[in-house]
């Protein structure tokens, strides 16, 4: 009897371990939008940052955003396309991070003003996106250079222009 039981715990150890791993990039959206909602409520400005940890540019705009007042946790990822996919992210809407704040996605160099409004006005959509990486957008900033470009309102259905940054 107790050889039948050392077997059937084995087996069962076995069977529990030969699952299918899940990849951490596929669950950490979901986790961020859990931990950004129960912050919110007591009006936190918290953003669960996902990038590449060898991205120079992603990093200035962490800084940016620390420095208008948001609290930042980021995540490094060599995957950052599982996080694009979970957050909704469209075609020709990407750029190099992607970041979550109240059920919100934030994708790119989007400017804290762009946050603080999309938070105070909320919006129906999926989140802001800069796609591509503007020159003079948070983040990129090249000497006195600005390049003209939109921060885009996106959900499943398309994009629309959110606010518009004019260059020099």
């Amino acid at each position: 009897m107790k050889k039948i039981l050392v077997v059937l715990t084995a087996l069962l150890m076995a069977a529990c371990g030969e699952q299918e791993p899940v990849q951490p990039e596929a669950r950490e959206p979901a986790k961020a939008q859990q931990h950004a909602s129960v912050d919110d409520k007591v009006g936190s400005k918290r953003l669960e940052v996902y990038k590449s940890p060898t991205c120079g540019c992603c990093g200035a705009w962490v800084d940016h955003m620390k420095e208008h007042g948001y609290t930042v946790e980021v995540h490094d990822t060599d995957n950052m396309q599982a996080i694009k996919e979970k957050a909704g992210i469209l075609p020709g809407g990407g750029s190099c991070h992607t970041a979550f704040i109240d059920g919100y996605v934030i994708e790119g160099h989007v400017p804290a003003s762009d946050v603080d409004r999309l938070l105070a006005e909320r919006p129906e959509g999926k989140g802001l996106t800069v796609p591509g990486m503007p020159v003079g957008s948070p983040g990129m900033e090249m000497g006195d250079r600005v390049d003209t470009y939109d921060v885009l309102l996106f959900d499943e259905d398309g994009m629309a222009v959110f606010s518009h940054h004019p260059g020099n």
